[in-house]
Formats: C-alpha cells, structure tokens, sequence
C-alpha cells in the first residue's frame, strides 16, 4: 500500500495554497497518495476531518496553522510530520482576528469567537512526547510568527533554519527533497 501523504494548510489558506500545490507536484514522481483536505475554520472539527484521513502509514506536512495542527496530530498517533513556519500558540496570535472574518481562498464567511481560541487552547502540547518524528522549517523573517517561538519549542527536533525568507517560506522547493528524506517516503 503507498504512503498516504497529507498536507495541512493554513489558516485562512486552502487546499490551493502555493506550497500545497507545488509539493503536490513533487509528490506526483513518488507512489503515494496525496491529500490537500480544505479544512474547517473550527479547530475542533478540522482535527477531527484530518483524524478521518490517518492511516497507519500517513505522513504529515504542515504549514502555519497547519503546522500546529500536525505537531498534535503527531504526538497523538506517533506520525512522522514537517513543520514550516508552524504556529506554536495560535490561541494567542488568533486573538486580534475575533469577530466577523473572510477567508479569500475559499469564499467563505465565518465568525470567530472564544469557542475556537478555547479549542485551540486544548489541542495545545506543552510538552513534546516524541520529537525525533517531527522536523522543523523554519525561516527568520517570517512576517507573521516570531521564529524563535518555533526554535525553542522544537528545539528537541530536527530543525533546518534560514535566515530570511517571510512567512511564505520563499524558496521553499529546496526542501522538498529533504522533506522525502525525513518523512522516508521512497
């Protein structure tokens, strides 16, 4: 059976999203199944689309939000994951963004209230069970999230740092082969 290979996008993002399609891309020279879910906008129900989809041989790759939802995910079911420039704490960053909120890449309206900053308050992880399945991308200028956040609390796992680069993670097709390696899909 091939590895299934999924990609978790951000927040406000979609299965669309520049880095999701082009490792798609790259994926398609591997025999693999690979899945871009479009994610609710309610933590809660997003973990438990992304929970549907888990096979014993699912990989995670995970960007921003994504990345906090893979981090999770990963600890819970022991899953090899890729972080790029994950959020830590959303909880805290997604404060400034209650109320009203459009998401432009999937045309949708939605409203979000202290129910998704508890939810994501209760998916945190303190405390890295099994660091060596996770690997952190990071790049220094990110626009969006502090760096150093990430550096610490990753600190136990593979970390490749850039210096430069935004929130985007430029450039971020050069990892793609290291990515392969880590996540060992062959």
């Amino acid at each position: 059976m091939a590895k299934r290979v999924i990609y978790i996008h951000g927040f406000n993002s979609s299965e669309k999203s520049y880095k999701a399609v082009r490792f798609g891309e790259y994926m398609a020279n591997y025999d693999v199944e690979y899945l871009v879910p479009r994610l609710n906008h309610e933590p809660l129900h997003a973990i438990i689309q992304l929970e549907q989809l888990l096979t014993p041989d699912t990989v995670l790759v995970g960007s921003s939000l994504g990345g906090f939802y893979a981090t999770y995910l990963s600890q819970k079911y022991q899953l090899r994951a890729v972080v790029i420039n994950p959020a830590v704490k959303p909880f805290l960053l997604l404060n400034s963004f209650l109320g009203p909120n459009y998401n432009p890449y999937q045309d949708s309206h939605y409203e979000l209230n202290e129910s998704h900053i508890s939810a994501l308050k209760s998916l945190f992880i303190t405390e890295l069970t099994c660091p060596s399945l996770l690997y952190l991308l990071q790049q220094t200028a990110d626009e969006v999230l502090g760096f150093e956040q990430a550096v610490k609390y990753y600190s136990q796992c593979k970390q490749h740092i850039e210096f430069g680069g935004d929130h985007s993670f430029k450039n971020v097709e050069s990892t793609f082969a290291n990515i392969v390696d880590f996540l060992k899909i062959t």
